[in-house]
């Protein structure tokens, strides 16, 4: 079936159009947002910090973006792309981008797929020009030859992927709130002290300066404020008190380091050269590349894996599921449970939980704490965290009722995110073992859907 639909040449069936270049001398109009490199995902957009470039209005038509277009990377990553839809009106487009309009005859959702399909198996780097610093030009966006079923098939090959992509974009945003759930916990009960200050302010003890704001905005909350269960509000002291290593705290709760509360370990790389290390390795090897590619703060899967003499090459070896880990340069930052037993590299710092601190709490401490993270980093290339700078880093002990009831809590959370994410990696391998097949014509339409209603 497949083998009968047409190849065609891209560039004739659409609209192609590169941004425009950012040049402050040069550009003339009004302040527009626009998109860059940065700014696209496979399949999504990062609009959280968007830059402004000035547009003049006879620019507007051939740099800006209508809904449906689709924004192709010119360089960076070459092909990486997502369909516009209208996110934020009067967005315009910079160099580093092509925006891809079809033609009539072919719909813009079905090569957004083929685009993705033919990154991954490798055709699109046929394409490439440049060895060091790789491009995808607007020349060879037009020679690229595509296979074009008919347009009723095409949209309903793009409507069985979407499908897939919207339930995993809900299983993300689903994740995403359960993660904040636990962050806001820590939040009020070890960062703002919520607890102390309601404590405290019932039994009339004085409330220190630096809480002054907190409690007058419980004091206001009246009766919306949400009390804890007695059995937990009790366990919380009701006054602070002064401390030369962190200020105010709760009353009862000592000072100590990270490195005395918590087992630290680090990591290294096995040769890359030899083949004894690496070929047909099972065992999961993270680095922070593969957590800069997280959804979530779950690590299921890693790029690499090592052998069993891989593995005994590392220090630290293989680390217990359940890990924390955090990337400890390039970027200093990155968070995240390994839930697969894993092996790690000399960019990443992990923690092991213990009965007192569970994974949750050690990610949530590690978040709130990584302005003293960072401000331990150094480094003349580029900043690193090492084991022993991060090891005194000061850390609260709270009393044990306390952290097992903030660890029952967030252990049921986890185990939601870790349930969402276990879905994500279901609809994403059938997502990805239809796509292929979906765009050649060896799977007909009707046999996919009978697979997506399986998993939707």
């Amino acid at each position: 079936m497949g083998s009968e639909w047409p190849k065609v040449r891209l560039g004739d069936h659409v609209d192609s159009c590169l941004g425009k270049m950012l040049d402050k001398a040069k550009n003339r109009g009004e302040l527009y947002p626009y998109l860059g490199n940065k700014n696209v995902r496979w399949g999504s957009f990062d609009l959280d910090d968007l830059a402004e470039m000035r547009f003049e209005k006879n620019e507007h038509d051939r740099y800006g973006l209508r809904s449906g277009d689709l924004i192709v990377c010119e360089g960076g990553e070459p092909g990486r792309c997502a369909i516009w839809k209208d996110h934020i009106p009067g967005m315009k487009i910079q160099k580093a981008l092509h925006r891809i309009r079809p033609l009539q005859g072919l719909n813009n959702y079905y090569l957004h797929y083929w685009f993705t399909e033919a990154y991954r198996t490798g055709i699109l780097a046929l394409y490439f020009t440049g060895t060091t610093i790789q491009h995808l030009t607007g020349r060879a966006i037009s020679q690229l030859e595509i296979p074009l079923p008919p347009l009723a098939i095409q949209k309903h090959i793009a409507s069985v992927l979407s499908s897939l992509d919207a339930k995993i974009d809900l299983n993300h945003q689903m994740n995403t709130t359960l993660e904040t759930m636990a962050q806001a916990l820590f939040k009020s009960w070890f960062v703002d002290f919520d607890p102390v200050i309601d404590n405290a302010l019932a039994a009339g003890n004085p409330i220190p300066e630096p809480f002054h704001a907190r409690a007058e905005a419980r004091k206001a909350l009246g009766d919306q404020r949400r009390p804890l269960p007695a059995a937990i509000q009790q366990q919380f002291p009701d006054r602070f008190v002064l401390t030369e290593e962190m200020g105010w705290v709760p009353e009862g709760w000592e000072i100590s380091t990270v490195g005395e509360q918590v087992e630290i370990m680090g990591g290294g790389t096995p040769s890359t050269k030899n083949p004894i290390f690496w070929d047909d390795g099972v065992h999961a090897f993270c680095t922070p590349k593969d957590m800069s590619r997280l959804d979530s703060i779950v690590v299921t899967r890693t790029e690499r894996y090592l052998t069993d003499a891989g593995v005994q090459k590392i220090t630290s070896g293989q680390l217990p599921a359940g890990v924390v880990l955090m990337s400890s340069r390039a970027p200093i930052g990155y968070l995240a449970i390994s839930n697969i037993p894993v092996s790690v590299n000399q960019g990443i710092i992990a923690m092991l939980p213990n009965d007192s601190y569970g994974a949750m709490y050690l990610l949530s401490w590690a978040y709130f704490n990584m302005w003293q993270i960072t401000d331990r980093a150094n480094g003349s290339t580029f900043m690193e965290i090492s084991k022993k700078n991060f090891r005194p880093i000061p850390f609260l002990v709270p009393n044990l009722g306390v952290l097992n009831a903030f660890n029952q809590q967030a252990k049921a959370v986890y185990s939601k995110v870790l349930s969402v994410s276990e879905n994500i990696e279901e609809v994403t391998k059938l997502r990805d073992t239809l796509l292929p097949k979906l765009l050649s014509g060896e799977l007909r339409v009707p046999d996919a859907e009978a697979q997506l209603a399986e998993v939707m």
